[in-house]
This record gives structure tokens, C-alpha cells and sequence, in this order.
């Protein structure tokens, strides 16, 4: 089997297995298994898969520098879109079964209840960064301000961390353990950020002699 036929196998397999949340919440449903509260059910599960696919999709790169896997890098933008996916669901359950499309109450809980704040900050962050995905945009936008603009998805990332962290009142394990997997991946980003300005200055950089990035042409 060929390079390209392996990627596309797994590709699909990557993809299904992205879909398996949602099988088993649409599985409980069918036989009435989410228990006494499934609204909160549905909320918890949707969020949650949403913050890990999010984990996941910003652990691709540093795996791939890692363990020089470049194959990593073809799987990145589908998970992310799953996370956007995730997100959605998510939020639908929180405006349709939660608040029955309720505006008022929507705005009374945005501006009160701040873990509903953070939340719909994460939300609304990952909205331009689904949009802008595709590689017709990374062209059109240019390499370096698609770069900048796709960093929100850290931003977004830390309001969904707290936003879980400020939701849960007693058992705070899991919202932790996101807090410590996203805390060293910022901390590699930051690190990564020091390395490379210490290999190459200002001053040798392509830049500084009249060198313009082309589009697209996008490091990770």
C-alpha cells in the first residue's frame, strides 16, 4: 500500500474515531441511558470532548518536532475542526435544551455568571479560526497573518480551561488535569519562542535582508 493510501486510512480511522463521542451520547439517548438530568449530561460530555480534541489538535506540532512523525501535521486540521465541532455542540445544548433560545437570559447569564463568560469567549474564538482553516485562506490572508490570527486557538483554549475550572464546585480533577496539559504546552510554545530568537537573531534574520515570505508558506 502506498504512502498516500496509508495517510487516507487513516485519515478515515482518525475521523471516525473523532466521531465515537457522539455515537455514544446518540447511543444513550436511543435507550433513554443519560440518566436523571441528560441536558447536563449531554453539556458535560460535549464540553469536555471539546477541550480535548483542542489539547490535542495544539500537542500535534510538539509531537511532531518531537518524534519527527511529519505525518502528524496532515491530521492536525481535521481534529481542530472537530473541536469546533465539539464546541458547537456544546453551545447549541446550552441556547436550545438549556435556555430554549432565551436571549435575555442568555445576556443575564453572560454578564453575570462568569464561567458562562469564559466559556462564551472560547466559543467565539474558535469561530474565525474554523472559518479561516482551509488553505485557499492561509493564502489569501498570507502565511504570517494567518500564524497570528491562528494563535487565538490558545487564547480560547485557557477561557475553556477556566470556564470548566470556575464550573466545577467540588471534584476539580479533570478541570486540572486540562489546566496541566495545556500549562506545558504553552510552556513548550514558550520555550520553543526563546530557542528559536537565540538561533537567529534579528539581525540574520531573512527579513532584516529584503526576504518576503510567501503566501501560504506557513511554519508550525
Amino acid at each position: 500500500m502506498t504512502p498516500g493510501k496509508n495517510l487516507r486510512w487513516l485519515k478515515l480511522t482518525v475521523f471516525l474515531a473523532c466521531l465515537m463521542p457522539l455515537g455514544r451520547l446518540a447511543w444513550k439517548a436511543f435507550h433513554d441511558a443519560l440518566g436523571a438530568n441528560p441536558i447536563q449530561v449531554i453539556t458535560f460530555s460535549t464540553g469536555t470532548w471539546t477541550l480535548v480534541f483542542l489539547l490535542t489538535t495544539l500537542s500535534i506540532t510538539p509531537l511532531r518536532r518531537l518524534t519527527g512523525q511529519l505525518w502528524l501535521i496532515q491530521l492536525r486540521r481535521m481534529v481542530g475542526l472537530f473541536a469546533f465541532f465539539y464546541a458547537c455542540l456544546h453551545f447549541t445544548t446550552y441556547v436550545w435544551l438549556d435556555k430554549f433560545f432565551d436571549v435575555h437570559e442568555m445576556l443575564k447569564d453572560v454578564a453575570k455568571r462568569p464561567f458562562i463568560t469564559a466559556g462564551f469567549t472560547a466559543f467565539v474564538l474558535l469561530i474565525p479560526l474554523a472559518i479561516t482553516s482551509t488553505r485557499g485562506m492561509i493564502v489569501r490572508l498570507g502565511g504570517k497573518t494567518w500564524q497570528r490570527l491562528h494563535r487565538l486557538i490558545y487564547v480560547s483554549a485557557l477561557a475553556g480551561v477556566v470556564h470548566y475550572i470556575w464550573l466545577v464546585k467540588k471534584d476539580e480533577r479533570v478541570p486540572t488535569m486540562f489546566a496541566t496539559v495545556l500549562s506545558a504546552l504553552l510552556l513548550y510554545r514558550i520555550l520553543s519562542w526563546m530557542v528559536q530568537r537565540a538561533q537567529n537573531p534579528p539581525s540574520k534574520r531573512p527579513h532584516a535582508r529584503g526576504w518576503r515570505q510567501e503566501p501560504g508558506a506557513v511554519s508550525d
